[in-house]
């Protein structure tokens, strides 16, 4: 298993980008747009990579107040349950704390509040819709 972080349209990213289009995007009826992918060119792409080539992803935005964004967490279906989704959190937030942020946020979806909970995040504000799905913020600390 191999954790890092790809460049925006290597061959790793367009990899990523297909796994976070059929876990998150396709079971809503939602594509991604050119303008979308694009837009992705400042983002921190993390992927864990195994035999079967990249099975988890998960990208961060500076959020401009010393926190990063993690959004688009997705592993593969078959592998969910098997420690891939800790795994690739955890590279992510080590990249935004090696890169000086504090705080990691993420809009996570009700469906998996209970796993970011497991892993340190608190809920904070209200519940609200995102793509059409019940969403809530969550934050972690990352001064660790």
């Amino acid at each position: 298993m191999i954790l890092k972080v790809v460049d925006h349209n290597s061959p790793e990213f367009w990899s990523a980008v297909e796994l976070r289009r059929k876990v998150l995007r396709q079971p809503l009826g939602l594509d991604f747009t050119p303008e979308e992918l694009a837009a992705e060119g400042d983002y921190i792409h993390c992927v864990l990579i195994d035999d079967e080539g990249v099975v988890a992803t998960a990208t961060g935005t500076d959020f401009g107040d010393g926190s990063v964004k993690i959004r688009q967490v997705a592993v593969t279906n078959q592998l969910q349950g098997k420690g891939y989704g800790r795994e690739i959190m955890l590279f992510a937030e080590g990249i935004g704390r090696q890169r000086g942020f504090h705080t990691a946020i993420l809009h996570a979806r009700a469906a998996v509040v209970d796993f970011y909970l497991r892993l340190g995040y608190e809920l904070y504000d209200e519940p609200f819709v995102e793509v059409g799905i019940p969403h809530r913020k969550m934050r972690k600390g990352l001064n660790a």
